[in-house]
């Protein structure tokens, strides 16, 4: 899911939960301050709209898959807020004479009671909704924690071999260093063997001419 939808779903929820709360309390105040905490509820009721509005462009942004899920639970946002609004305007327009109001006490009664528990209803829907949330962001927390040190597993795992192939190449050039000295010795001692072929064979030849002369003056004398 979009983090940036988590996030505008996370304000949405306190803020709607809050707004319960507050039409809860205004229902039962009167004059100035009824007033007053009207004008609040209202300035919350903007910042709702706000949210809502971000979060419907926010999934429209996003892809197919997502966006199908992400707009059904939009759906649900905004007929809270209209339920919201709803009771807003029932709020704002209870505000009659005391003498209809000592008429329509018992009705009042009634209809506040009624209030009353859909505002309690709702605030506990704002309520799971945000839990949901929380549990959402702590399931990515925790699996881009899991993300994180299986990717710093998979480094050392490279550091590993990396040094690995640094140790084999440092031997592979020692080997290489060890050959070029042999060969190196193989063609001085080689060297080595034809100059003294060469040696024997002058001596073997001398040593020849040297019995042939011998004869020779043995046979002559």
């Amino acid at each position: 899911m979009s983090e940036v939808f988590e996030g505008y779903e996370r304000q949405y929820c306190e803020l709607s939960a809050n707004l319960t709360r507050q039409c809860t309390a205004a229902s039962a105040l009167d004059g100035e301050q009824k007033k007053q905490k009207l004008s609040e509820i209202k300035a919350g009721l903007d910042d709702a709209d706000a949210l809502v509005r971000k979060m419907d462009l926010e999934a429209r942004s996003l892809q197919p898959s997502m966006k199908a899920t992400l707009l059904v639970k939009l759906r649900d946002y905004k007929n809270d807020l209209t339920s919201l609004k709803n009771d807003i305007k029932r709020i704002s327009s209870a505000n009659v004479s005391l003498t209809a109001r000592d008429e329509l006490l018992e009705s009042g009664r009634a209809d506040s009671l009624a209030v009353s528990n859909d505002q309690r209803g709702r605030l506990l829907m704002s309520t799971e909704r945000l839990n949901q949330s929380t549990d959402r962001i702590k399931d990515s927390r925790k699996t881009m924690l899991e993300t994180e040190e299986l990717g710093v597993s998979i480094l050392q795992d490279l550091h590993q071999q990396r040094q690995s192939l640094l140790h084999a190449h440092t031997t592979l050039h020692g080997v290489d260093d060890n050959i070029s000295r042999s060969k190196k010795i193989l063609s001085a001692m080689s060297r080595r063997m034809s100059r003294n072929k060469w040696i024997v064979g002058s001596l073997m030849i001398a040593l020849v001419l040297a019995i042939v002369l011998i004869l020779y003056f043995k046979l002559t004398h």
